[in-house]
């Protein structure tokens, strides 16, 4: 091929693959360029629906957020902190106040629609999924910005518009409104008094997670019985608990009436031995979602008579007679039916 047809050939390759090139980068709607815009935007999005969520956070307890502050819970640099909160002054959803910023009327209306729609997710996890505690909040955290105002009322009604999540924080009704905080920090109550636990922090992780392996949980009564800047002791449901002061504090409980007594002590179902009866007294509230009524389908509910009568040769599961049919549960499935022994025989009471 002589040079005369080379040229004109070659300018007509690279005019080609120009053209590809520039209909592969901004191609409208599924172009890279497009894409990238889009995959920015929601970044954004939901940078700024979370800096909403904390400024509310800190409005809720009292607290005054700064750019420190933001920065902290966005887990992003100053500069892009200082970005973010420009673009939610210029939207005119925060405003400056003294020694850091405040919500507008508009942004504390479009965080509590965050915060709703968060706790909703939250509710649904920890009652409708096996998923783990730990990992309510991670999850919440992703659904809460790909969920629909009309998705959210759905989700509302089909769990009976509940009104408090699973770490017994208050969940805002489709109009905005939320109850104001309740409890007081474990490490302050007053020795001896009986409380309820009515929140658990879940936030750092770390925290939560060890509160989770107590066992505590909204609901609990508990006693303080010793208070020092080394530890927390205290009972919870008749059990002891020794908690950090730092560990302590993500439970906040409020005092109840002299009248009120601590429950229990219950036994838990796996404590019995072989040829032993009790009665059931409940389920733990620990026992959340699928697993839960697995155990209410299995006729464990209060008043029904159970006794073990025969283990694995490797210790786990047991075999348990609910009802007259014998039931294989594992240990950690019996931890969680509390029982009361009961007089007489066997078989005069589980046949």
């Amino acid at each position: 091929m002589n040079a005369s047809i080379q040229g004109p050939l070659l300018a007509l390759l690279v005019a080609g693959l120009l053209t590809a090139a520039i209909i592969v980068v901004f191609r409208p709607v599924r172009g890279y360029l497009w894409r990238w815009l889009r995959a920015r935007r929601a970044s954004e999005r939901v940078l700024i629906e979370d800096a909403l969520k904390h400024l509310f956070d800190c409005e809720y307890k009292g607290l005054t957020a700064n750019l420190q502050s933001v920065a902290g819970a966005l887990a992003i640099s100053g500069n892009q902190t200082a970005e973010i909160l420009h673009r939610l002054e210029e939207r005119e959803l925060v405003g400056g106040a003294a020694g850091g910023y405040r919500l507008t009327d508009a942004g504390r209306r479009y965080a509590l629609r965050v915060v709703r729609i968060h706790r909703l997710w939250e509710k649904y996890l920890s009652d409708h999924t096996g998923l783990e505690p730990e990992a309510w909040h991670r999850e919440a955290e992703f659904r809460e910005h790909q969920t629909s105002l009309e998705e959210a009322d759905a989700l509302s009604a089909r769990m009976g518009h509940p009104r408090y999540d699973p770490h017994g924080d208050p969940i805002p009704t489709a109009g905005g409104d939320i109850v104001p905080p309740q409890g007081t920090p474990v490490n302050e109550l007053p020795l001896g008094e009986l409380a309820e636990i009515v929140h658990v922090e879940d936030e750092p992780a770390a925290i939560y997670a060890q509160l989770v392996a107590e066992g505590l949980h909204p609901g609990m009564r508990i006693r303080v019985l010793e208070c020092s800047p080394q530890r927390i002791r205290f009972e919870a449901d008749a059990e002891e608990h020794v908690l950090a002061p730092v560990f302590a504090a993500n439970l906040s409980a409020r005092l109840l009436p002299r009248e009120e007594d601590m429950p229990g002590p219950f036994e838990r179902l796996s404590s019995l031995a072989i040829d032993e009866h009790a009665t059931v007294v409940g389920l733990s509230p620990q026992l959340r979602g699928p697993e839960r009524r697995r155990m209410l389908d299995l006729g464990l509910i209060p008043g029904t008579v159970v006794a073990a009568e025969l283990r694995s040769p490797s210790g786990d599961p047991t075999g348990y007679r609910i009802r007259g049919a014998v039931i294989a549960l594992r240990r950690e499935q019996a931890d969680q039916v509390r029982i009361e022994r009961t007089a007489g025989t066997t078989e005069a009471l589980v046949s």
